[in-house]
């Protein structure tokens, strides 16, 4: 399936869970996206080091930005990619969190990526499902494009879903 192609219709299959109600109500207010990438920085502290701003998030998408400072450079003056799959990885998690239906749980279990542009300016990072949540391997798809548009990473990261525990 190529890059530009839009979810499966059949990958959106859950209603609105308590994230997406939380992103949706809070989108109605000034600084809504900000404070909603706040909450997600203090849940998941490690991505709080990239200061990144929620700004799209629906079932099976999310984009997330990070603005190119002092803290996420490398040597070269360039985003350091380990900045930008940290991108990546938020944008898949709130995907992620948003999305999965409430029988299902996830965890990471792999991220294959390929650096194919320098990143010289602010970067939209972006993740997307295009398969049906179900128990076992799914992929998300990550991008990052500079401003210009320009794709600088790209790749998937796998996730293992799991029904969750009858209790």
């Amino acid at each position: 399936m190529s890059s530009t192609s839009s979810p499966n219709p059949s990958a959106i299959q859950s209603p609105p869970n308590k994230v997406l109600k939380l992103y949706k109500k809070l989108t109605n207010y000034p600084l809504g996206r900000w404070f909603f990438s706040v909450v997600i920085g203090f849940r998941a502290p490690y991505f709080a080091t990239i200061s990144p701003l929620i700004k799209t998030l629906k079932l099976n998408y999310c984009e997330c930005y990070l603005r190119k400072r002092w803290r996420v450079q490398n040597h070269i003056g360039t985003v350091h990619v380990i900045a930008i799959c940290n991108g990546l990885e938020m944008a898949m998690g709130v995907l992620a969190e948003a999305s999965i239906p409430k029988h299902l749980r996830w965890i990471p279990k792999g991220m294959s990526l390929d650096y194919t542009a320098k990143a010289g300016t602010d970067i939209r990072c972006v993740a997307e499902v295009r398969d049906a949540w179900q128990a076992g391997d799914l992929l998300v798809y990550v991008t990052a494009y500079d401003k210009d548009n320009v794709i600088v990473v790209k790749g998937v990261i796998k996730l293992w879903v799991s029904e969750k525990p009858v209790t």
